[in-house]
C-alpha cells in the first residue's frame, strides 16, 4: 500500500488531506512543522508528499529545497493559500512537482497525487507484464491472455484494464479513471466508463476469466480475483 507524508500545520487541513487519501487507499503520516516534516521525508519510505507552503520551523520552500539538495526525488504536491502566480512559480522551481491553491476540493487533491505517482516511476521498476490471477497483460506486445486464451482489446479498453490491474484490489473513483485513461476531468453526465467497462466485462466473461470488475455505488470500481476467498 502506498504511503503519503502530509506536512501541514493547520489541523483541519491536515485532517481533510489525510481523510481523503486514506479513503482512496493510501497510508498517511502527518507532520505539523517544517523541521519534523523534513526529518520524516529524509528518512524515506514515502511514495508522495503533500507540503504546505507556509510552515513553522522551516517553510515549504526551505523543505523542498533541502530535500532536492539531499537527492530525495519523492514527488511533492505543494499546497498553499498563496494565490500569486510568482509564488506558484517559486514553489515549482524549488522542486515541487505540482501546486494546489487553498481552498481545494479533496477529490482533486487525491487525483493530483495519483497523477504524480503515475508520472514518477523509477525506470528500474517499470513493469512490462501485469498479472492478476489468470489474467496477464503484456505492456510491450499489448497482448491480454486469460489462461491460454488471447483477448483482443481496443486501445481504450487496454488503458482502462491496465489502470485497473495496476490498482487491483483498490477502489478507484470515476474521476481518477477519467484523469488517467482519457486525460481530462470527470463529466458526471457521461457514460463513457460504463460503456467501455461493459464491453471489457463481456470479453473477460466470454473466456471464463476469474478476474472481475465490480462497481461500488458512490465510490467507484475495483478489480478483484474471484478465486481468492
Amino acid at each position: 500500500m502506498r504511503k503519503v507524508l502530509c506536512i501541514e500545520d493547520d489541523h483541519d487541513t491536515a485532517q481533510e488531506i489525510a481523510s481523503e487519501l486514506r479513503r482512496v487507499g493510501f497510508v498517511v503520516e502527518c507532520a505539523d512543522d517544517g523541521l519534523r516534516g523534513l526529518e520524516l521525508a529524509l528518512a524515506g519510505g514515502f511514495d508522495a508528499i503533500t507540503l504546505d507552503r507556509m510552515l513553522p520551523g522551516l517553510d515549504g520552500l526551505q523543505v523542498i529545497t533541502r530535500l532536492r539538495a539531499a537527492g530525495v526525488q519523492t514527488p511533492v504536491l505543494m499546497i498553499s493559500a498563496l494565490t500569486d502566480v510568482d509564488d506558484r512559480i517559486r514553489g515549482l522551481r524549488a522542486g515541487g512537482d505540482d501546486y494546489l491553491v487553498k481552498p481545494f476540493v479533496s477529490e482533486e487533491m487525491a487525483t493530483r497525487i495519483h497523477v504524480l505517482l503515475r508520472r514518477h516511476i523509477d525506470p528500474l521498476e517499470r513493469e512490462t507484464l501485469l498479472q492478476v490471477a489468470d489474467l496477464s497483460l503484456d505492456l510491450l506486445s499489448r497482448e491480454l491472455i486469460c489462461g491460454e486464451q488471447r483477448i483482443n482489446l481496443s486501445p481504450i479498453e487496454f488503458k482502462l484494464l491496465e489502470f485497473l490491474m495496476r490498482n487491483a484490489g483498490s477502489v478507484v473513483t470515476r474521476a481518477l479513471i477519467f484523469e488517467t485513461v482519457w486525460g481530462y476531468h470527470f463529466d458526471p453526465g457521461t457514460k463513457l466508463i460504463d460503456v467501455h467497462l461493459t464491453r471489457l466485462r463481456r470479453k473477460l466473461d466470454a473466456v471464463g476469466c476469474q478476474v472481475v470488475v465490480n462497481a461500488l455505488r458512490g465510490s467507484g470500481f475495483v478489480l478483484v480475483d474471484t478465486g481468492v476467498n
